[in-house]
C-alpha cells in the first residue's frame, strides 16, 4: 500500500472566508518514519490513544456539510507523530523543554519516542515545510477571493492532563477556545463562545484552558489582521471514549455547533482585534 498523501485542502463554497484546519486527527505514519520510532508496535498504538485527536476530521467533514455555505478544510493525513505542523520549528517551541518541538522525541508520558541523536532535518524538510507553504497558499487564496481568512482550528483533549502538558492543573471546561492577541478579534470570539455554549451542558465554555493560542501562518503571525484565527479544543469525554475509543452521539451535537459558528463567520463582515 501506498504511502497517503500528506494533507488534503478540501474545498468550500468560493466565497466563503473560513477554514477548518484539522492538523492532529490522523494515526497514519508512513513505512520510513515508523522506523525511525522506537516504540514496539503495541505502545506505539497506545501512544497513538493518547495523543490522536480522534474524530476531528470526521466532526469537520460533517458541520462542513450541514453549514449554509460549506468552509474550506484543510486536514492533515498523517499522524503528529510525524510532524507537529503546528509548533515552530525553531527554539521559540515551549513544548521543545519536553521533547515535543516539530518533530517529538518524547511520548505523552515523557518517554522516549526517537533516539536523542535523531536528526529533525529530514522530517522538517519532507513533512513540515510543505505542510506550511499548503497552509499558507490556503490562506493566500481565502484572502484573494474575499479579503479576508478566518482560520478555526479544530482540536481535542483528554478529560484528565497527561504528563506532557505544560499548563494542565487549570480548568478544564467541555470546550477550551485558544486565542492570539493579534488575529482573535472580540466578534470571533463571541461568536464562538455563543455557538458552543448552548450546547456542551454542565462542562462550558473556557478561554485559553488548558490550552491557549491557535495557529497563523508564520508568512502571516503578527502582521496581516485580514487573518483572523480561533483554536477550539474539544474534551474528549463530551464525545467519545478515552483514550481512542469511538465517536458517540455527541460529535453530531459538536458537528452542530461548529457549522453554527461557521454560518454566522461566513456573513460577519468585520473583524478587528481589539
Amino acid at each position: 500500500m501506498s504511502d497517503p498523501q500528506p494533507f488534503t485542502l478540501v474545498p468550500g463554497a468560493a466565497d466563503s472566508p473560513v477554514l477548518l484546519h484539522v492538523p492532529h486527527g490522523s494515526r497514519r505514519i508512513p513505512r520510513q518514519v515508523r522506523e525511525g520510532i522506537t516504540l514496539d508496535d503495541a505502545a506505539l498504538e497506545r501512544e497513538l490513544d493518547h495523543i490522536t485527536d480522534a474524530h476531528t476530521a470526521e466532526l469537520a467533514a460533517a458541520a462542513a456539510e450541514i453549514a449554509p455555505a460549506a468552509p474550506w478544510r484543510f486536514v492533515n493525513n498523517l499522524s503528529r507523530l510525524v510532524v507537529d505542523p503546528e509548533r515552530f520549528p525553531d527554539e521559540r517551541e515551549e513544548m521543545l523543554a519536553v521533547g515535543m518541538g516539530a518533530v517529538y522525541t518524547r511520548t505523552t508520558h515523557r518517554e522516549p519516542l526517537r533516539p536523542p541523536e535523531a536528526d529533525p532535518g529530514p522530517l522538517l524538510e519532507a513533512y513540515f515545510h510543505p505542510y506550511a507553504a499548503a497552509m499558507t497558499a490556503a490562506v493566500e487564496s481565502r484572502l484573494a477571493a474575499t479579503g479576508r481568512a478566518v482560520i478555526i482550528d479544530v482540536h481535542s483533549y483528554p478529560a484528565a492532563p497527561l504528563p506532557y502538558e505544560l499548563h494542565g492543573t487549570g480548568p478544564r471546561p467541555s470546550v477550551c477556545l485558544g486565542t492570539d492577541p493579534f488575529h482573535t478579534p472580540p466578534e470571533l470570539l463571541a461568536a464562538a463562545e455563543a455557538a458552543f455554549g448552548g450546547r456542551v451542558g454542565r462542562g462550558g465554555v473556557g478561554r485559553d484552558t488548558p490550552f491557549a493560542g491557535t495557529y497563523v501562518p508564520l508568512r502571516h503571525y503578527g502582521t496581516d489582521r485580514r487573518v483572523t484565527a480561533l483554536m477550539i479544543e474539544i474534551r474528549r469525554d463530551t464525545y467519545t471514549s478515552e483514550p481512542g475509543g469511538p465517536a458517540g452521539p455527541g460529535l453530531d451535537t459538536l458537528a452542530g455547533a461548529l457549522a453554527e459558528l461557521v454560518g454566522v463567520l461566513e456573513v460577519l463582515e468585520v473583524l478587528e482585534v481589539g
